[in-house]
């Protein structure tokens, strides 16, 4: 779906609730109000229910956010300021699910005018936050890798690799907007924001405010419910991610690899390193001119390369790579798994407050006597060793502590299925993202996980199931089924088995 369509059809429904309004209810003053009303706020519902599917989706893009302007402040007079973002980032998933809830009820408040002015300035001050984040983030196409965004001098032509967060997540995994469509869409917004301020009397109003009142309340404890049901007790019920259920990975990574392999390079856009002028060539003029020759390295830096579209669209499945501990990829082997098999996703392994234990263990160091005996019978000296002594010594050695809560996840939940489906001929393997080898096998022997691990990206971990851990059982490259740890069936029940 498109931005236009999606657009649309949230007219169609602003048009019907409009008609209702004044034609069922008799409750509007004005129609271009009453309009506007049910446009914005079905667009609030709409965007707001996409998010609550996905909680951790929303979470994880402010986590984005917060990271980006902590590293933006750090460098400025307004350095102060940034150590409040890795403290905000701790409770990610509570601003998401707030900011959800806050989403759809002002949707609701819209459709029935609760409370006209409150409402007006609430609506303008999320759409000016909202703005402000687009904004940025389409802004920082302009600011070169080593350059501060408050280094406005030294902005340079638009490039879009120079993005941190590529996309705002207005509307979830459901919709991808462009960094700059995102933007304008959110400019607009603030023509009916503006409007219901200095026009808030013109807007219509269902119910009484008692009535109201109970409605959003019920509404309010209903949104809760369903944004912790998506990710504190279960996995999101509607999957927008590229690795839904039925999903064939081995199949769309080859085809995207071979897409993008397909892309052709159509216009260089160089940059001089001194002027800062700006020249674009289309390829066959770079190879006609012998560009390289005409626009040395020295002197200019290519800031883009313009190329054609993929013959299909590329995902996060293009990314999917997992390694062992020494950095060789095993993708292809664990996606070519002819039989079933178990992957347990943990994209972050929790440590006890980043605490190290210090473990003692006895070494045995023996000292052996050499002698050289001539043995009857041979001509040659033969050399005997013996033990002459033992000696024990102690060492230590660092051992990462881990949240006793996030063990308890395997030691008492999904071993107890991950044993059986080896017991069945399974493969089963643990990928982790963030944590190298000494800090999995700490953990491996923590949680009494006796299968290999692997290590990969944690975004792409997350991507992959919304729960740590999160259980996917595969079959030749293809999911075939994954689950919450919550929600975990006995593997018996599993297929019917």
């Amino acid at each position: 779906m498109t931005l236009s369509i999606l657009l649309f059809r949230v007219g169609i429904a602003a048009i019907l609730l409009t008609l209702l309004v004044g034609f069922g209810l008799k409750k509007h003053k004005s129609w271009l109000m009453t309009f506007v009303q049910n446009y914005c706020g079905a667009l609030f519902l709409f965007s707001g229910w996409v998010k609550a599917v996905d909680p951790l989706g929303t979470a994880y893009k402010m986590e984005q956010y917060f990271g980006e302007f902590e590293s933006v402040f750090s460098d400025t007079a307004m350095s102060f300021i940034a150590p409040i973002f890795p403290f905000l980032g701790e409770y990610v998933a509570s601003f998401s699910v707030g900011m959800i809830v806050f989403e759809l009820i002002l949707g609701l408040m819209l459709i029935m005018g609760s409370k006209s002015k409150l409402t007006s300035w609430l609506f303008f001050g999320l759409v000016a936050f909202f703005t402000v984040l687009t904004g940025f983030t389409y802004l920082t196409g302009y600011v070169p890798q080593d350059v501060n965004f408050f280094e406005f001098s030294k902005w340079a032509a638009y490039n879009e690799n120079n993005m941190k967060v590529t996309d705002c997540g207005c509307f979830g995994d459901f919709l991808k907007l462009e960094p700059y469509v995102s933007f304008m869409k959110d400019i607009a917004l603030l023509v009916p924001a503006l409007y219901f301020m200095f026009r808030h009397k013109d807007m219509h109003e269902l119910f009484g405010t008692k009535i109201q009142n109970i409605i959003l309340g019920v509404a309010t404890v209903a949104s809760l419910a369903y944004c912790f049901s998506n990710y504190v007790w279960d996995i999101p019920h509607a999957d927008f991610r590229p690795f839904k259920t039925t999903v064939d990975i081995r199949g769309e990574k080859e085809a995207q690899g071979e897409a993008m392999g397909n892309v052709q390079i159509t216009e260089y856009i160089l940059e001089n390193n001194t002027s800062k002028e700006v020249v674009s060539l289309t390829y066959q003029q770079y190879i006609n001119e012998r560009g390289y020759e005409k626009y040395p390295k020295k002197d200019w830096t290519i800031i883009e390369q313009k190329k054609t579209e993929p013959a299909i669209p590329i995902n996060k499945i293009s990314e999917y790579a997992i390694e062992d501990y020494q950095g060789y990829e095993v993708t292809d082997e664990l996606l070519g798994e002819p039989g079933y098999s178990v992957m347990m996703v943990c994209y972050k392994l929790y440590t006890d407050d980043d605490k190290m234990a210090s473990q003692s263990y006895t070494i045995a160091d023996t000292i052996y006597s050499v002698d050289t005996v001539l043995i009857e019978g041979q001509t040659e000296p033969s050399i005997v060793k013996s033990i002459k002594e033992i000696k024990q010594r102690t060492e230590s050695k660092d051992v990462h502590l881990f949240d006793p809560n996030y063990v308890a996840r395997f030691t008492d939940v999904t071993n107890e299925f991950t044993e059986a489906a080896e017991k069945a001929g399974w493969k089963v393997y643990g990928v982790a993202g963030g944590a190298g080898e000494n800090k999995i096998d700490d953990f491996r022997h923590a949680a009494q996980a006796a299968y290999p691990f692997y290590v990969a990206d944690d975004i792409l971990l997350k991507t992959i199931v919304r729960s740590n851990p999160g259980i996917v059982v595969m079959k030749d490259g293809k999911i075939i089924n994954k689950w919450h740890y919550k929600k975990l069936p006995k593997f018996e029940e599993v297929f019917g088995k």
